[in-house]
């Protein structure tokens, strides 16, 4: 045996309902459950090889020898591959993103649902979708929720069989665009699997937590149904929620910008105009523009006359993981 290989694209996700939390942080369990949609044109890809002829992981990100943090979190989903399947053999990683790294687009949530697909294959598994999304959600919580298809909900569970995502509307069942009004290219200084950690330092958390299952049910049945009014108010409470448990914990966290807040205000104006239109941000100052087909265009030209932003990026709602390649 020379060596195994896999190569399987992502899609990062942009959450509706937010993750934010965890009750087992070891197994990465949620303190609740999440809704979001995957992003199509915003892809990861990324080749797992394991070599005999290699001694040591290696993880190369955009051509880039990647940090030792990057390496010891991509080295724990290996080592997690190995003990399931037995082998012994060190693997070299080869991961690109097309959007930028670690600024609140879910760069970890591609990452590792491509990397779980790429390492399991490469390691011989072929695993049904709930269990890929489990193995994603060791690496990185979101990741679980870029493994199924489309418009997708984490069901939390309460142990690691029970925490995973399922697609609940494929891709074509709604219009919807996400564009991304990007105000900071650059990784943010706090990663979100510290400020998960810091969730429950903030005394907004429990309250958060506990109102988590009605706004789960109201955001799935606005996209069941359609409902962009409903959906518009219920994202933006949602997001609004998860920044002000940031911003309360200890120490407080602040994502938001200048121009974060200048698009944000502008997105309510815009709604009051007719136009069909939310924001929500993860952890990070990028503001998501939720919209539909017709109004792309009309939000891609006032979002780039606001100060400070610097570019948008726009997607449409994306496919599952996907295997690209696989060869011995």
């Amino acid at each position: 045996m020379n060596s195994y290989t896999a190569t399987a694209t992502a899609h990062p996700n942009i959450a509706f309902i937010k993750y934010w939390g965890n009750r087992n942080a070891s197994l990465r369990i949620p303190d609740n459950g999440s809704i979001s949609m995957n992003l199509n044109g915003l892809v990861t890809k990324t080749t797992v090889t394991f070599r005999e002829d290699s001694e040591e992981d290696v993880l190369i990100l955009n051509g880039k020898s990647a940090s030792y943090d990057a390496l010891q979190r991509v080295r724990s989903m290996l080592n997690l591959v190995r003990t399931i399947t037995g082998i012994k053999q060190a693997a070299c990683v080869e991961s690109e993103n097309n959007f930028p790294t670690g600024a609140g687009i879910a760069s970890s949530a591609a990452a590792f649902a491509a990397l779980a697909a790429a390492a399991s294959k490469a390691a011989g598994l072929d695993l049904d979708e709930p269990a890929l999304s489990r193995l994603a959600r060791h690496g990185s919580g979101s990741a679980c929720r870029s493994i199924p298809s489309g418009f997708v909900e984490w069901l939390p569970g309460d142990d690691d069989l029970s925490s995973y995502a399922i697609s609940i509307a494929p891709p074509q069942h709604w219009n919807l665009v996400d564009c991304i009004a990007i105000v900071r290219e650059l990784p943010k200084s706090v990663g979100s699997t510290t400020g998960h950690g810091l969730a429950p330092t903030s005394p907004l958390q429990a309250c958060r937590v506990t109102d988590a299952p009605r706004r789960l049910e109201i955001c799935r049945k606005a996209i069941l149904e359609r409902d962009f009014d409903t959906f518009a108010k219920i994202t933006e409470l949602d997001s609004n929620l998860m920044h002000a448990v940031m911003m309360t914990s200890t120490p407080s966290l602040f994502y938001w910008s200048p121009a974060s807040l200048k698009v944000m205000a502008a997105t309510s104006r815009w709604r009051a105009d007719g136009i069909p239109v939310c924001y929500t941000l993860d952890a990070g100052p990028n503001v998501h523009l939720i919209t539909t087909t017709e109004y792309v265009d009309t939000i891609k030209k006032q979002v780039q006359e606001i100060q400070g932003v610097q570019r948008t990026l726009c997607a449409t709602p994306g496919g599952p993981v996907s295997l690209t390649l696989s060869s011995d």
